[in-house]
């Protein structure tokens, strides 16, 4: 192996925050480098740098042992760096094709861009990914996981001797992971180098060779996977030993707050019941796409059921009801929806803290009955849950992501919300904010709530709920406590098709 990239005494400060002090980094070819770090550790600033995004203070970066200055990113593609940022960069009214050669379009020999050519070489990439994608089509209508890909392929096809993957796997389901897995092998087996930026750590230990952990800014060591433990790795990232990274469970439920009775998902779906008490987190279990979703969107009118009954805390829906009615129905009987994507679909990015949690406290009132003396109830808010931010006029762009999940968490909180639907509870949060979110669901519980999470990550789900509905096919197969289960009694139930449907 040759090294590729040198990064010597990197120094990076914005106004009076140092965010990187003297930070040295290097990547090997046909290497997997882990970089990791709880958020704000300096992780996504040393890499913006490495792809030209940022200019470094002080220190300098070497390719192939060639100093260089990379201005921008087209500098950095151009010798050889490609990035995948956890916030997509893609632009949604232009083609897969164009998104691929933007900037850079082939010409024919009378210089108009050569359409055939950017189709041909987007279908190689895409497929070398194992991606049935028309690289004609629009990349609005593409899914979370298909725009990673195609992010993914643009690096390829670009020919980049450096691929950084940041949180690669966030809103990918376990096939998925795998294909991207096999890529990244294929890579290394080309010479390549992959920084692989992620907070999960199966996904380090199966995948990554090396690791190279940043606290506040500051290098904390450099080790061989091989050399560390999943326990020794999280330590040097905290600072301290997380003995637990769950709080204790539920010793009773209370009485039933959200009942679903012979549900029927689509129209040729077996008809499924479920039941949630105070005081416990249910988890809705199985394999990617089985319906889980759809299930808990069907809460918030998201999703059309095609028959049953929605009971919340006695109180009867009638069925259909509509996105646009449906949230704030659920929401006047105290019923919260956190979405998957927090960014698109749950947050207001370019707002305070302030305002994105007083919309929870407006959103129970009528539309003329604006909130008083909110400032007092924000400020409780932020800080029972530890929300690090300067003040409550931080805009939430410029949060970590685990505080941003706090914030969209404290909207509820705020508004007295007894009920919520969690989809991804922890998607792009490291590990010692993994922990404080935990802790702040079971409080949720402890004082009479209730919680309907689902996750792709079967062991958060296994640690953090109290009961587990396995669903497959758009019903659900099989119930268990979560102390009883395990990754293969979840498989196992998700597998056999041939049951009949689960009544709870």
């Amino acid at each position: 192996m040759t090294i590729i990239v040198e990064m010597h005494g990197i120094s990076k400060a914005f106004g009076h925050n140092q965010v990187l002090n003297s930070v040295s980094f290097s990547l090997n070819s046909g290497s997997v480098h882990a970089l990791m770090g709880e958020n704000g550790a300096g992780k996504s600033t040393l890499m913006k740098i490495l792809a030209g995004v940022h200019q470094p203070d002080a220190g300098q970066v070497k390719i192939n042992g060639q100093k260089v200055n990379l201005l921008s990113p087209r500098d950095a593609l151009d010798s050889g760096i490609s990035t995948v940022f956890q916030e997509h960069s893609l632009l949604p009214n232009l083609s897969i094709a164009e998104n691929m050669f933007l900037g850079r379009e082939p010409l024919t020999r009378t210089g108009a861009i050569d359409y055939d050519a950017m189709i041909r070489d987007t279908r190689r990439a895409l497929d070398e990914l194992g991606l049935d994608l028309d690289p004609t089509r629009l990349v609005s209508t593409l899914t979370i996981g298909e725009r990673q890909f195609v992010e993914i392929a643009h690096g390829i096809e670009a020919d980049a001797s450096v691929m950084i993957l940041d949180e690669p796997t966030a809103a990918l389901n376990a096939a998925d992971v795998e294909v991207l897995n096999t890529s990244i092998r294929k890579l290394c087996e080309r010479g390549k180098a992959v920084v692989y930026i992620s907070h999960r750590m199966e996904e380090i230990f199966n995948i990554c060779d090396t690791v190279t952990v940043l606290k506040d800014g500051k290098l904390v060591g450099e080790q061989a996977i091989s050399d560390l433990t999943p326990n020794v790795l999280i330590e040097m990232m905290v600072g301290r030993e997380l003995t637990s990274l769950f709080p204790a469970r539920s010793t009773m439920a209370g009485e039933v707050v959200l009942e679903l009775k012979d549900i029927q998902l689509t129209e040729n779906a077996r008809p499924l019941s479920l039941t949630l008490h105070r005081g416990e987190i249910v988890a809705l279990a199985g394999l990617e796409g089985q319906g889980q979703q759809k299930l808990s969107r069907a809460l918030i009118g998201q999703h059309a059921l095609f028959s049953g009954q929605i009971r919340v805390k006695g109180v009867i829906l009638e069925l259909p009801f509509s996105g646009i009615t449906g949230i704030r129905r659920t929401q006047k009987l105290g019923l919260g929806f956190v979405p998957e994507d927090r960014k698109e679909e749950g947050l207001f990015l370019e707002l305070p803290i302030l305002h994105n949690i007083v919309i929870g406290l407006h959103s129970r009132r009528a539309a003329i009955a604006l909130v008083r003396k909110y400032r007092p109830v924000v400020a409780d808010i932020m800080q029972s849950m530890n929300v690090k931010a300067p003040n409550a006029n931080a805009r939430v762009r410029s949060l970590s992501g685990g505080n941003q999940q706090k914030v969209l968490l404290g909207r509820y909180l705020a508004a007295k919300t007894d009920i919520l639907v969690i989809e991804e509870p922890t998607r792009g949060v490291d590990i010692g904010a993994k922990s404080e979110i935990y802790r702040l669901l079971r409080e949720f519980t402890e004082q009479g709530g209730a919680i309907l999470v689902l996750s792709r990550e079967t062991l958060e789900l296994i640690g953090l709920s109290d009961r587990l509905y396995v669903v497959h096919e758009n019903t659900i197969v099989a119930e268990m406590l979560a102390i009883e289960a395990t990754e293969h009694s979840i498989l196992n139930a998700a597998l056999k098709t041939d049951k009949k449907a689960h009544y709870a």
